[in-house]
């Protein structure tokens, strides 16, 4: 039976192998490409490096990079905080309080999702400009927020709908209040939303380029996508360079899947299970 049962399973082992390839492949000639030299990139683009060489990593540190990743990274990182803050917050009274209006907010974060972002661009634009945000980092965090809080009111939302009502009720026979409750009750119940929150959003911010290219102009200002132009010339491209760019660049989106991967699988695992 066993074996019966693994064999049935083999097409989806197959499919997530082809997957992997398909996923991993770009991102390890990525990798290695970052260690070739401009020459040996034109010769043998898709060949292992023959000679291994770090002057790609060598010309990014010493280039803006530094500075292109600090403010991506100052940008992603509090955008994302304001937003569980907010979502996690804004998702209690949907999830929880029964009132007339419950319905159409909840419709009216469903339509916020379906918004274009470009159609926002020229109001959004002139809106930084009077608030004298323009081409500062700060500037940027606004429309992130504004764009990220939909998603995460319903992802937040179908989380909370799956806690039982009864931690609340004993809570509130102690004589614990609202905020009390949902920070000190609720909110540590909700570190799956939290990570899926968290990954979807730091991602979508720290590859983010249109708000950033409107909204920015000097190169101090700049973040990571951006800033990856400095690799292009007027008559030729450093491949090897842009290849070290963004394999540097990609490392906190690692780093922040892999911390909180973990939380996404047991909140998918409980999701099912209540399901």
């Amino acid at each position: 039976m066993a074996f019966i049962k693994k064999l049935s399973n083999m097409p989806l082992y197959l499919l997530a192998i082809i997957l992997l390839i398909f996923t991993g492949l770009p991102y390890f000639l990525m990798v290695s490409s970052s260690f070739k030299s401009q020459l040996e990139f034109m010769t043998s683009p898709w060949s292992l490096p023959k000679d291994f060489t770090l002057d790609s990593y060598s010309v990014v540190l010493s280039s803006s990079f530094l500075r292109y990743f600090g403010n991506s990274l100052i940008v992603s990182v509090v955008s994302v905080a304001i937003v569980i803050v907010i979502s996690a917050m804004a998702s209690y009274p949907l999830a929880r309080m029964k009132f007339k209006l419950n319905r159409p907010i909840f419709i009216l974060f469903l339509i916020g999702m379906m918004i274009p972002i470009h159609t926002t661009l020229i109001p959004i634009y002139l809106l930084t400009i009077n608030m004298g945000l323009y081409d500062t980092i700060w500037g940027l965090i606004g429309p992130y927020v504004a764009f990220a809080i939909p998603v995460s009111v319903i992802i937040f939302t179908q989380f909370l709908q799956d806690i039982p009502t009864e931690l609340e009720e004993s809570a509130k026979i102690d004589g614990c209040g609202q905020f009390r409750l949902f920070w000190k009750i609720l909110f540590p119940l909700l570190k799956p939303a939290v990570a899926t929150v968290a990954i979807y959003n730091f991602i979508h911010i720290w590859n983010e380029f249109i708000f950033a290219l409107v909204l920015t102009s000097s190169k101090e200002n700049a973040t990571l996508p951006l800033g990856l132009r400095e690799f292009y010339g007027e008559f030729s491209v450093n491949v090897p360079g842009i290849m070290a760019a963004l394999t540097l660049g990609s490392l906190p989106l690692l780093l922040v899947y892999f911390v909180a991967q973990e939380k996404i699988v047991k909140g998918i695992a409980a999701g099912s299970v209540k399901g």
